[in-house]
């Protein structure tokens, strides 16, 4: 048997197949054979390797050295430099971010870079292996739960981590298990909420398409733990390739006896379904998830009954976010005390975000709880492009806060944070440089949320309008004297009479670009 010497990565992802991966793929491995390689270097399919907007992305092993932008005509001399006379390929070489690229998952203190647990192995194996899961830990923490530990065991060993949701809205995810499982009823359910409408956040995608196995996983854990026998999948209509993995890891975990109605000879059947959405983003609040999910149009329901005790088609039923339930399985094998080296004292554990705008390496990173935002920045960004300054950064999406140059060092937690009245949201950064004008940013998110609102309640549909006229009066230089006021009151309203969150969101983006920006907006 022929152990290869160079293991040669490619970044399989959304991005990447539209930049033309599977055709560098098929010519670097014709090329490889052609100079007699093929039992020396082996060509290996993998997630997003944490690079975006670089088009092809390579990585060679045991070295760890990436390459971006790799094209067709680049794999003649990628293969005889680099796979056969073993010198870099400079040109192509990504070495801007050192940070980004090395990823340290036991060390800790000082010593450590990018730890990783829900993205432990993205990038590392073939997401399309159920085989290099198993191989790599995978479905352990599922045994170790089903037949070592009782659903409330489970439970307990979740609260102990303090594993926040990290959809946003940080609410404790074994609060949520404990009242779906104390409710009454036979019948109950788990969904994961993968719609991930929130522009510039496609941290779930990325998940998704590297390890969808570690999300089904963290779902049959939480099937055990709630005593769910069915669970779904709520994934965006437009994410194919995600849909289109997760969806084999599931016929792939039913064949391995890891779905179905006996799991690991014990009492317990769970399955999973992939559902497509259609796009909407109120779809990502939960009730109007579930109402989706049933077939209606997706419109917010009245909150109390809650899900977990009246959810999917009224029976109690637990929402959880790709990344929170992509926790659990390494919370369960490893423990709470292992979860909780990470992160703050306040918050334990890690966060995911996606690194967008003027920065040196966009991407996708995990760090710990509490990692500063110009860390985040310049460590893992690699700092603002062509030499220009930072002027802020909208953290969590359109429904995030715009953060100023004061906030560069506050920490990114969800306690800290909170208390800045601003929030990590989705986990999107969006970095703008000393040219970014605030008024077309401010313009952007408020024509997204008019664009968005589902019409439901008169708040939110009157709300929105009025702040797309006003916004629009001020970008075009005939804004009224009391426009800017009337923006935050606006949102004040919204906030404090919306039906849902949509609306109620509002606020976070306009009062927190009037705090840092407000004489640029009042001078427009």
């Amino acid at each position: 048997m022929n152990i290869a010497r160079s293991h040669v990565l490619i970044s399989i992802d959304a991005g990447t197949i539209m930049a033309g991966a599977r055709g560098v793929q098929a010519e670097l491995v014709e090329e490889i054979k052609k100079k007699g390689l093929s039992g020396e270097v082996a060509v290996l399919e993998t997630g997003n390797l944490g690079v975006t907007g670089m088009g092809v992305v390579l990585v060679v092993y045991p070295e760890g050295f990436y390459y971006g932008n790799v094209t067709k005509e680049d794999i003649p001399e990628f293969v005889e430099e680099q796979l056969l006379k073993g010198r870099l390929v400079k040109r192509l070489l990504l070495t801007q971010a050192p940070k980004r690229f090395i990823i340290r998952r036991e060390k800790m203190g000082l010593t450590k870079e990018q730890p990783r647990i829900v993205l432990k192995n993205c990038g590392f194996i073939n997401p399309e292996s159920i085989e290099e899961y198993i191989a790599a830990g995978g479905y352990e923490a599922a045994s170790k739960a089903l037949t070592a530990m009782t659903p409330e065991e489970v439970i307990g060993e979740v609260k102990r981590s303090a594993l926040a949701g990290r959809g946003g809205a940080a609410f404790p995810t074994a609060a949520k298990w404990e009242f779906a499982r104390k409710a009454p009823g036979e019948e109950k359910f788990i969904i994961c909420n993968a719609d991930e409408g929130e522009p510039g956040t496609f941290k779930d995608r990325l998940i998704l398409e590297g390890d969808p196995h570690k999300l089904l996983e963290g779902m049959l854990i939480a099937g055990y733990a709630v005593g769910a026998s069915k669970g779904f999948i709520y994934i965006r209509g437009e994410y194919a390739l995600s849909i289109e993995r997760t969806e084999k890891a599931i016929a792939d975990a039913r064949s391995y006896g890891l779905l179905g109605n006996t799991i690991f000879d014990k009492p317990f059947g769970f399955d999973i379904e992939v559902m497509k959405g259609a796009g909407a983003y109120v779809c990502g609040e939960e009730t109007a998830l579930i109402e989706s999910l049933e077939g209606h149009r997706g419109h917010p329901r009245n909150k109390p009954p809650y899900p977990v005790v009246s959810g999917l088609w009224g029976k109690p039923t637990v929402v959880n976010n790709v990344e929170t339930l992509a926790n659990i399985a390494e919370i369960v094998r490893n423990g709470a005390n292992w979860f909780k080296q990470y992160g703050t004292p306040k918050c334990a554990g890690t966060k995911v975000y996606t690194i967008l705008g003027h920065v040196a390496t966009p991407g996708l990173i995990e760090t710990e709880m509490g990692t500063t935002l110009r860390d985040i920045i310049y460590d893992y960004g690699g700092g603002i492009g062509d030499g220009k300054q930072f002027k802020g950064a909208l953290v969590g999406g359109a429904a995030g806060a715009f953060l100023g140059p004061d906030m560069l060092d506050v920490q990114m937690d969800f306690v800290n944070l909170k208390e800045y009245a601003a929030a990590l949201g989705s986990g999107a950064i969006l970095v703008m440089n000393q040219d970014t004008s605030m008024v077309d940013m401010l313009k952007s998110v408020l024509h997204f949320f008019k664009h968005e609102s589902c019409g439901h309640c008169a708040p939110c549909r009157l709300g929105t309008a009025r702040l797309v006229e006003i916004v629009d009066r001020i970008a075009d230089s005939e804004a009224k004297a009391d426009d800017v006021d009337r923006l935050l009151a606006i949102a004040s309203v919204m906030k404090d009479t919306s039906f849902c969150p949509l609306g109620q969101s509002l606020y976070l983006p306009v009062s927190s670009c009037l705090k840092y920006f407000r004489e640029e907006i009042a001078g427009s």
